[in-house]
This record gives structure tokens, sequence and C-alpha cells, in this order.
């Protein structure tokens, strides 16, 4: 049987709680990063999201309309963490190639921590959607690469050669978590590789004089 009008207002005035509309919305969006860091992006569904938050299944779309905001939403709070994790670890003393070094290494770190979110932050639908200024929350750690890159070498496009050696970031990433690298390279650490990418794409780290 369907609920009246004021049956609806009470369930959304008990999901809300103490919280008030803000309050819930965040915590709809901290399960989400619990759940995905935990068991995938996969388990994504806003009906467990909703059950874990201890609300009822309709809750969260009176907050994210579409399943795709809910996830882009909880995508924003991995590359949040990522960005926090790159200016944390970011020797801004250093020269630029050992920065890059540095930012490709917490990149390699994180996707092996938070396979589920990693996964997440760059699936193709959420990207392109634009929901919730997604690209405009990734984009910024792509600039800072191409700006750090375009130091090491100011002769080449800066944003081509960025791509490329993201790309093969996120290759040894997505390889080494599957354990073909490790197959194909008999080694057991991704360092090596991530110095011959480094190499490859920026020339040599100069010794220290």
């Amino acid at each position: 049987m369907p609920l009246s009008e004021n049956d609806q207002e009470n369930d959304h005035e008990s999901d809300r709680g103490h919280d008030g509309a803000d309050g819930l919305r965040a915590r709809l969006v901290r399960v989400g990063v619990e759940l995905v860091n935990g068991e995938g992006a996969q388990a994504l569904s806003l009906r467990e999201i909703a059950r874990r938050a201890g609300v009822s299944h309709g809750a969260p779309r009176r907050y994210f309309p579409t399943h795709l905001d809910l996830l882009s939403a909880i995508a924003r709070q991995g590359f949040a963490e990522l960005a926090a994790r790159v200016s944390g670890e970011d020797p801004e003393e250093a020269a630029p190639r050992e920065r890059i070094e540095a930012l490709a290494r917490v990149y390699l770190d994180f996707a092996d921590e938070r396979r589920g979110m990693y996964e997440l932050m760059f699936r193709h639908d959420l990207l392109e959607s634009g929901r919730l200024g997604l690209r405009e929350t990734s984009l910024p750690l792509f600039a800072h690469l191409t700006a750090l890159v375009a130091r090491v070498r100011p002769e080449a496009d800066a944003t081509l050669l960025s791509g490329a050696l993201w790309a093969n970031l996120h290759g040894i990433a997505q390889l080494w978590h599957w354990g073909s690298l490790r197959l194909a390279t008999s080694h057991d650490d991704p360092g090596p590789l991530l110095t011959a990418a480094l190499d490859a794409h920026l020339g040599p780290l100069e010794p220290a004089p």
C-alpha cells in the first residue's frame, strides 16, 4: 500500500534524525567510502549504502537523484585523499624529477591500498558524466604532474608526456595488482618498474654532485 504524503514526510524526517539533511548526505557518502574501501566498487548499491547508514532504502534518492551522483560524491572523497597524500609527501625543496618520483610512488601506494576506490575514481562513466564536478576535482592532480614534467622536459609537450607517464603508472598499478608484472618480470617489488618508467619518459635521475 503506498505511503500517504504524511507518512512519506514522517519517513523523511526519521531518515534525517538529528543529522539534518547535510548530515545525512555526509553520512551516506562516508558509508559509501567505507564500503568501497572494504568490499570494492561492485558493492556500492543504493540499497546497501542506505542499509548500512541506517536509513530507508529510498533515502539516498532524496540527496543523490541518480546512482551516478552518489558514486561521484564517493569518488570525490578518493580524489581528496589522494591529493592530500600527494601534498603531504611532496618534497617541495627537491628537484622536479625527484618530486615526480615521490608523486608516482604515492599514486602506486594509493592504488594498492585503496583498490576499490581507485577503480571507482577512474570509471569512464563517472568522469564523462560531469556529475558533481568530478573532473574538476581530478584535473588539478594531473595539472600538478604536468607542471613538474614541464620543468624536467621543457622542450617536450608537457601535457602529452604527462599523459603517457600517467598511462604507464596506471598500467603498472593494474598489472601489478593482477599479478601479471610479477609473473613477467620475476620482480617482487614494483619499485624498479617505476624507475624504468620514469627513466623512459623523463631521463635518468642525475646523481647528486
